[in-house]
């Protein structure tokens, strides 16, 4: 194996703030995947997004809460699991709006975005693990990140073995 690539949280941290669209992926009760990009932003080392109240991801998170998110990127891989939270309004920090409508335009209207549209539930997803690689650098650069528990801290760098270790 060649020299290993370091990447670290803050350059995970920074593609996770500066994407455009993000895929959730959710379980239903039953097992069954769903996964659909969204808009968010990463606020307060959590992931916010907003969806229907009818919809599959939000039917699938009121009975399983798990949640992956994943950037576009296939060849550079950013990958968040954790665990998705209704938040009410009165408790969504305000950075939180303001970062979304800062990012977000609709595309027919021009106008600002919001994170809340009618009564779509807004969910945070607490991280539990992190992964990332370049595809270019795979067995180099593939680096996993555990967060501590409930979320609060900066997460642990754990490279990876190649082939992957099980977790």
């Amino acid at each position: 194996m060649s020299e290993r690539i370091t990447i670290t949280w803050a350059e995970l941290r920074a593609r996770l703030a500066g994407a455009r669209s993000y895929w959730v992926c959710t379980a239903s009760a039953a097992g069954v995947p769903h996964a659909m990009p969204v808009w968010g932003v990463w606020v307060g080392g959590r992931f916010w997004f907003s969806t229907g109240a009818g919809t599959a991801k939000a039917r699938n998170l009121a009975v399983n809460p798990r949640v992956s998110v994943h950037l576009e990127s296939g060849t550079e891989l950013v990958s968040v699991s954790g665990v998705a939270e209704q938040v009410p309004a009165q408790a969504r920090p305000p950075e939180v709006d303001a970062a979304y409508t800062a990012k977000y335009v609709l595309p027919r209207t021009g106008e600002p975005a919001t994170i809340v549209v009618g009564a779509s539930p807004v969910f945070a997803v607490r991280p539990t693990r992190a992964l990332g690689w370049y595809e270019g650098a795979f067995e180099e650069s593939m680096t996993r990140w555990r967060f501590p528990a409930g979320g609060e801290g900066e997460p642990v760098a754990e490279p990876i073995g190649y082939p992957a270790d099980p977790a």
